[in-house]
């Protein structure tokens, strides 16, 4: 009875052992992709409506202030949170998503071309 009991924790033992060397062996196969280097950023920085702009990959600053005022607001609606979404929605045109963002920058991130 023993030995069985032995021959079943060690059988135990081994298929753990295996399904968790299965799971780290396709784990590290996703990690990297290869595609992180492809990638590129751009930050939308609130800085009221005449300054607000865009930072795009390479360094170069897009101003957005001119097209935002062309824009008209509802009214009762937040000028902020109004003039990031278009200029967000204008981005996303442009192939970028949403990656993140603070009170003041909406980041987002597209595949390089």
């Amino acid at each position: 009875m023993t030995r069985f009991i032995m021959k079943t924790k060690w059988v135990g033992w081994t298929g753990l052992l295996l399904a968790a060397g299965i799971l780290v062996a396709f784990r590290l196969s996703a990690v990297d992709s290869g595609e992180s280097g492809r990638t590129e950023y751009a930050t939308i920085r609130w800085a009221g409506r005449d300054n607000t702009h865009i930072i795009r990959p390479g360094g170069r600053v897009e101003f957005v202030g001119g097209e935002l005022h062309k824009m008209n607001r509802p009214e009762r609606t937040d000028e902020r949170a109004f003039c990031m979404n278009l200029v967000m929605n204008g981005l996303a045109k442009e192939g970028y998503e949403f990656v993140g963002m603070t009170p003041d920058e909406i980041v987002m991130k597209r595949l390089a071309r």
